[in-house]
């Protein structure tokens, strides 16, 4: 792997590593090795199988770049096709939208840019595909905590180009209700738990998601029932029934903020958390995200969903996230991603550095 490649050839050269979420070794033993060898202005540490790399050159702000070295299962899209040539070449491949486009960026800044304007960490990290539990920014966070800290982070998620700064937070809950059992030719001797949900539904169907305005961005948020479940057989009166609700909501909310508007909306039924994640705000004030959006040249978007941008803002950094690759295309058999667009990004971050 030559991190001096264009960013076009070094992102090809990623794709045809298989990196399956949890089998990211030998991507991470190459990762590694490339830094070591070929950037020796870098401090470079391994952790388990991420890399992380850093210069210490005593600047007055420091930049991460975070990208995750994982991918989801093969799907007949391996190894990597090129198709065109120039600036209207495509790189079909697994990981090509989601996320070695963003990684090989990265790479090409962290062996070529040796003298930043900021200090800068790159951090190559493993299982962000797979079960939040086992993603790798959570055991870095334990074992090294100083490797994450800076004045903003910039995570190599698919974007279209586009600077998506911020991030929705996420809660999803669980509603029962209970009823109870009776023979269906007898139902009035029971109490239909199914039948009980109408209510929460109703509300469900007429409530008014917000739509709020955060450093100029729109974050529209959202609040869906995405499972339901009742019943253990055809001639029996339910006696439990569940319901399962997912809420986005902007991030000028808490997730405890979150969850107590929902209490409210569904007051009177049991609400079980299920999963919660606090969201990132936009911080375009904050010198280092203005610098990166005037170097952008573009006007940045809300990012409508959650990634990793909300653990560096739980941090009390901004973060944005900012790659090549249309993000609809991400865990899909069809994707790939525009050599341009790789290129801007990567013409982007070396302006924003140098």
């Amino acid at each position: 792997m030559d991190l001096h490649d264009n960013p076009v050839d070094l992102t090809a050269a990623l794709v045809d590593i298989r990196s399956e979420s949890g089998e990211e070794k030998p991507l991470a033993d190459a990762v590694e090795h490339a830094l070591r060898s070929q950037a020796p202005h870098l401090d470079v540490i391994r952790d388990g199988n991420a890399v992380l790399a850093r210069t210490s050159l005593g600047r007055a702000s420091r930049v991460v770049f975070a990208g995750h070295l994982d991918t989801v299962p093969v799907n007949d899209n391996l190894p990597l096709r090129r198709t065109g040539s120039g600036m209207d070449e495509v790189l079909h491949g697994l990981g090509a939208v989601d996320m070695k486009g963003g990684d090989a960026v990265f790479l090409s800044l962290a062996a070529t840019v040796t003298e930043p304007r900021h200090d800068v960490t790159f951090v190559f990290y493993d299982c962000e595909e797979v079960d939040a539990s086992r993603n790798g920014l959570g055991r870095i966070e334990q074992n090294l905590p100083d490797w994450l800290r800076g004045d903003l982070a910039v995570v190599g998620e698919p974007s279209n180009a586009v600077i998506e700064a911020g991030c929705q937070g996420t809660i999803r809950v669980e509603l029962r209700c209970d009823g109870t059992r009776a023979h269906t030719a007898r139902a009035w001797m029971g109490a239909n738990a199914i039948h009980a949900l109408g209510e929460p539904l109703r509300r469900l169907t007429e409530y008014q998601p917000r739509i709020v305005d955060i450093d100029g961005l729109t974050y529209r948020e959202g609040l869906q029932a995405v499972r339901i479940g009742g019943g253990v057989a055809g001639n029996v009166v339910p006696d439990e029934a569940t319901l399962v609700i997912n809420h986005r909501f902007a991030p000028d909310r808490s997730p405890e903020e979150a969850l107590a508007h929902l209490r409210e909306v569904f007051d009177g039924y049991e609400l079980t958390v299920q999963d919660i994640s606090g969201g990132a705000l936009p911080g375009l004030s904050e010198p280092a995200t203005a610098e990166l959006v005037r170097a952008s040249g573009g006007d940045p978007v809300a990012k409508l969903g959650w990634t990793d941008v909300a653990r560096f803002a739980a941090l009390g950094m901004p973060a944005v996230n900012f790659g090549p690759g249309d993000p609809t295309l991400a865990h899909t058999k069809q994707e790939h991603v525009a050599a341009a667009e790789i290129s801007r990004v990567a013409e982007v971050l070396r302006a924003f550095l140098s």
